[in-house]
């Protein structure tokens, strides 16, 4: 998938931008909302799944969606990675990897990127690869994204490019 070149009109001034001055000028930290606790739901479609008792993986491909409490995740292939089930976590999920064409969704939300990996316990997301933000009139872009969703804090890099609504337009 192609991704249209969003940010040529940016200004010089805002292209090296830290992510930190950035959310001070409107845009929020993102998926902070999303909750990741052994007992949120996913739900998951695609058009082919493999498992590997193996590895404790399950390997779905083909215009995956994944559903998390608000959240939706698209992608060429997700890997759906379980906890040991010898600790008890039968069933619980440790992280989701999702390759090619990485989709999330949340509200007026949305990230693109290559590649992006949900840790679920620890909390964090992790998105590589022509990572682009847009949070309404906001958009960020870089090739690295990294959300900490229990401390509410997050970082962009790699020639970091935004764009920022500075008000209304009457």
């Amino acid at each position: 998938m192609n991704k249209p070149f969003l940010f040529g009109l940016t200004l010089a001034a805002l292209a090296a931008l830290p992510m930190t001055a950035a959310l001070g000028q409107g845009a929020q930290v993102p998926f902070i909302g999303l909750s990741s606790s052994e007992n949120t739901t996913v739900s998951v479609t695609a058009d082919r799944l493999g498992i590997d008792q193996a590895t404790g993986k399950a390997v779905f491909s083909g215009n995956v969606v994944v559903g998390i409490e608000d959240m939706r995740l698209t992608a060429d292939k997700v890997e759906v990675v379980y906890k040991d089930a010898s600790a008890g976590a039968t069933g619980a999920i440790s992280s989701l990897v999702a390759f090619g064409n990485v989709t999330f969704t949340n509200g007026s939300e949305a990230a693109e990127a290559d590649y992006a990996e949900l840790d679920m316990d620890a909390e964090e997301l992790i998105m590589t690869g022509n990572v682009i933000l847009t949070q309404g009139g906001n958009a960020l872009s870089g090739q690295k994204m990294r959300v900490d969703l229990n401390a509410g804090t997050a970082a962009i890099e790699g020639r970091v490019q935004t764009i920022l609504q500075t008000g209304t337009e009457n």
